[in-house]
């Protein structure tokens, strides 16, 4: 007597998952392809398991479908997927610590009783400690905008790109290599050039 078996939709409707879910799985190598019935795939208590492992990778465990293949992989050594599960458990702390710092300051947003945010006496303190504002001396944002501009390094041209667009740059056949891809790019480069800080 064989195991018993379902189809694919009562092996979605399982997980709450639709059938093109499990075919995507499938494809993706998280599941292995199951026994058919003629065309249609037929879903045994093993397949159902390994399934469920592969939803707790996916859904709870936010895992890539590429890491969680290894984890759900028959052919997985223990310290591979191990491995795996190791990573992104260290990814979701980070992702954790994000997600704890975004929260403090939206809770701290939320403490602050100026009706416009932007006049909160705290913003500038804020500002020091958790944009690259910090990082500047200046004591005003204008101040420490001009001095950004000026720390700005320079970026290597690339010959092959309009600086001004970034398009691909027509190649001449004699003369010099043109710099701008049209002259509505050459014009505003212009512009930016007799009016700095403009834009």
């Amino acid at each position: 007597m064989t195991d018993p078996a379902v189809p694919i939709g009562a092996a979605a409707a399982l997980y709450d998952l639709a059938p093109s879910t499990l075919r995507w799985w499938e494809e993706r190598g998280l599941l292995g392809p199951p026994e058919r019935d003629g065309a249609q795939r037929r879903y045994r208590e093993a397949d159902l398991r390994r399934i469920g492992v592969a939803y707790l990778c996916c859904v709870t465990g936010m895992m890539p479908l590429a890491q969680a293949a290894a984890v759900t992989s028959a052919k997985a050594r223990n310290e591979d997927w191990r491995q795996t599960v190791t990573t992104q458990i260290e990814e979701l702390g980070s992702r954790i610590d994000q997600l704890t710092a975004a929260r403090e300051y939206l809770s701290h947003l939320l403490s602050c009783t100026d009706d416009d945010v932007t006049e909160c006496p705290y913003l500038d303190g804020e500002l020091t400690a958790h944009t690259p504002r910090g990082r500047l001396r200046q004591p005003d944002l204008v101040s420490a905008a001009l001095a950004a501009r000026r720390d700005e390094k320079p970026v290597e041209r690339d010959e092959t790109r309009c600086p001004s667009c970034a398009g691909p740059l027509p190649k001449g056949s004699r003369g010099r290599p043109r710099r701008y891809c049209s002259a509505a790019c050459r014009q505003r480069a212009y512009r930016d050039r007799k009016e700095p800080g403009s834009g």
